[in-house]
């Protein structure tokens, strides 16, 4: 049997020191100090084997991030798990309580395409993983050659996207006897999506003196439509895995809750209870409906293809009824998440694993609105979420 954990950490600007990334913000040597020693801090406290980490803008500061990590877990081993003279060493609490350094794991870091000069920066992201990649990491981001197009009549109006605001990264990892592929994401933000008119320094919206509401709201539409149709982007990725009859695991910063539309479409429909009492697509009568062989077909077809969220999961095991990642504006919700397929799912007929347990470090969120907390400035802003997983030994 094989335990391992998988982890999804948005590390809000990761960048070396006096960078300008976006206009005016930068950290000083003190900062990035004081921000990487918090990061390494986290980064033990998780210890998971696969990590997919968001908003990277530099893979050598991520890199310096594992390595203070690793010198300060390293440390503390030697002083808190007893040596092999210890009668008691081999006690559950710790094994638990080891850090597991990241000596040997491997690194994939998918910069972004949208990233430009200093003031004007755009992420990327990375995973990290203890037992490797098999083949090489995939980075899906430019769409020219397969775009997510729409094209309705003159009243519906048309959709083009060839880019991803940021790039999705997949890899495949072997855990114990089983491969599983790994999707690392961070979706379009809510932020408004404004035009610039030519020659103008700035959209009119962004000038909060000349308060622009409608304009505003066709900016959140743009942003959403955006967020949308990066997850049907994701969605074919995860159905072409599964169709191939891969287990699939999805983590990332979605930008939205598990019940929003975006996130709805990453997951897939949820079967309805009885198609049998449904009418035919191509109904002739008010009778013509689904048979029940054709019922149990569409049931299978729709579950096969569906993800399930880790977070879920948990709160239906567990007596905690909320989860948040995210903090702002008096508003606690989970915009970050770790998606699995049926696989994973320990009342499916073929499943090879489960998870056991899922954490979430969150104490250090503060809501960002307040005039008082410039800790958010090196601190994450998000929460990070941990799936702990067991797997049976069947070879897949």
């Amino acid at each position: 049997m094989t335990r391992f954990t998988i982890a999804s950490f948005n590390v809000k600007n990761l960048i070396g020191a006096d960078q300008e990334y976006y206009k005016f913000q930068k950290y000083t040597p003190e900062e990035y100090a004081w921000k990487a020693d918090w990061l390494s801090e986290q980064v033990q406290t998780m210890d998971a084997d696969i990590v997919g980490f968001q908003e990277v803008f530099e893979e050598s500061a991520l890199r310096d991030v594992i390595a203070e990590a690793d010198a300060e877990g390293i440390a503390s081993n030697a002083e808190h798990i007893p040596g092999t003279h210890k009668r008691y060493r081999k006690k559950a609490i710790f094994r638990k309580l080891a850090y597991k350094p990241y000596t040997d794991a491997a690194i994939a870091f998918a910069p972004n395409l949208n990233d430009g000069e200093a003031g004007s920066r755009r992420p990327g992201l990375a995973i990290l993983s203890r037992f490797g990649f098999v083949g090489a990491p995939e980075v899906i981001q430019d769409l020219h050659d397969d775009p997510v197009e729409w094209t309705g009549d003159a009243q519906q109006g048309s959709y083009v996207l060839r880019r991803l605001s940021r790039p999705i990264l997949k890899v495949r990892v072997p855990v114990g006897k089983t491969i599983v592929t790994v999707f690392n994401c961070h979706l379009k933000s809510k932020l408004g999506e404004f035009d610039l008119p030519e020659g103008a320094e700035f959209p009119p919206e962004a000038d909060l003196t000349n308060y622009d509401a409608v304009g505003r709201a066709m900016g959140a539409m743009r942003a959403a439509m955006r967020r949308m149709a990066e997850a049907c982007v994701l969605r074919r990725l995860i159905v072409a895995e599964l169709k191939a009859g891969n287990p699939v695991m999805v983590l990332g910063d979605f930008n939205d809750g598990e019940h929003a539309v975006s996130s709805e479409i990453i997951t897939g429909e949820v079967p309805f209870k009885n198609y049998s009492w449904m009418l035919r697509h191509d109904a002739k009568a008010s009778n013509d409906r689904y048979s029940k062989d054709m019922n149990v077909q569409i049931t299978e077809d729709i579950e096969s293809v569906r993800l399930h969220s880790a977070e879920k999961q948990f709160v239906r095991k567990s007596a905690r009824d909320m989860v948040f990642t995210s903090a702002f504006g008096g508003t606690f919700k989970s915009i970050d998440q770790i998606y699995m397929s049926r696989h994973f799912m320990p009342d499916h007929a073929n499943a090879i694993g489960e998870m056991e347990y899922f954490s979430a470090l969150n104490d250090h969120l503060t809501d960002g609105s307040h005039p008082e907390a410039p800790y958010n400035k090196l601190a994450s802003d998000h929460g990070q979420i941990i799936a702990h997983m067991r797997l049976k030994d069947a070879k897949r």
